[in-house]
């Protein structure tokens, strides 16, 4: 039982860097909330779908902003699209990233529209990388019959 205490502390202690860094907020705790034992993968669930979601826009957003004439109102419908759905997830980061994004489609600046997309990018990759470690450490809790514990 003593590698079910070393990995919950260890699982506190990543999500709580997690918060104090930003790239999550409290709204990942209102969709761990939502999990119970009727749907004890529904976070696993939620964050696969905002992973494939958030590939396919960013894929079209690089595509739309390579054509000859750009379409900023199809662009920045792609990123309210982003900041929507990586706000629904907690990844505050990448939603801070498409709100300023989006203040250069207003602007129909194509150069500020690239450097945003590139870190949107970059922000999206992180919380990605952050979030499947996470994952990974709740499915190692599990597997080793502990509990996740629930930050509040």
């Amino acid at each position: 039982m003593e590698i079910v205490g070393q990995l919950q502390k260890q699982y506190v202690d990543f999500i709580n860097s997690l918060f104090r860094e930003g790239y999550l907020d409290d709204q990942y705790v209102q969709l761990q909330k939502l999990q119970d034992d009727s749907n004890p993968e529904f976070v696993v669930e939620v964050v696969s779908i905002f992973f494939e979601d958030s590939e396919k826009l960013l894929n079209d957003l690089a595509s739309s902003l390579q054509q000859q004439v750009v379409d900023f109102k199809k662009v920045d419908g792609y990123v309210h699209q982003f900041k929507g759905s990586s706000s629904s997830v907690g990844a505050q980061r990448v939603k801070n990233a498409c709100v300023a994004f989006r203040n250069f489609c207003d602007e129909k600046n194509l150069d500020g529209c690239s450097r945003f997309l590139n870190l949107v990018k970059q922000e999206f990759y992180l919380v990605k990388n952050k979030l499947e470690t996470l994952l990974r450490l709740e499915q190692q809790i599990l597997q080793a019959g502990g509990t996740v514990p629930l930050i509040e």
